[in-house]
């Protein structure tokens, strides 16, 4: 493959959007139903540089599994869901343990963007946020909207 180079003469804006990026709005496209409660733009932002930030510090939990197990166990956390994730059987049940645990989840449209702010080439549909001092910050404040966003029914 090779890399496509930007024309000088064109603006940045379009170079951006040539660039294989989708708009949050295209994203949204391939929701599933289940996918509730959807975070925000904004709010999809904020949880992807918290999860950088924790990737760094090493407290985050990738995959089903791995996710599932330490819940289980009484980890606390954020739970971030990837709403379009098929099919839907893989990872339906992790909400309903959130709640029977009063842990905060929500769904954000991308997996692939989900991995990639967890510094993996692969998707993921499911990351456990862990606080941590270092960006306790940023967490509190994701940890606050998250929980502000109503459940579904």
């Amino acid at each position: 493959m090779t890399k496509i180079k930007a024309d000088p003469d064109r603006p940045e804006g379009q170079a951006e959007a040539c660039s294989g990026e989708r708009t949050y709005q295209e994203l949204l496209v391939n929701q599933n139903p289940i996918a509730q409660p959807l975070a925000s733009r904004r709010l999809t932002r904020k949880l992807y540089k918290c999860i950088k930030k924790a990737v760094k510090q090493k407290q985050i939990r990738r995959g089903v599994k791995e996710v599932q197990k330490f819940v289980n166990k009484g980890e606390k956390g954020i739970m971030v869901l990837a709403g379009d994730t098929l099919p839907i059987e893989v990872y339906c049940h992790l909400p309903v343990m959130c709640e029977d645990r009063n842990l905060p989840y929500v769904y954000i449209p991308s997996k692939t963007d989900l991995g990639a702010a967890a510094g993996s080439k692969r998707p993921t549909c499911v990351i456990m946020v862990k606080p941590h001092e270092e960006y306790q910050e940023a967490y509190d404040e994701c940890l606050e909207e998250v929980q502000s966003l109503p459940l579904a029914l």
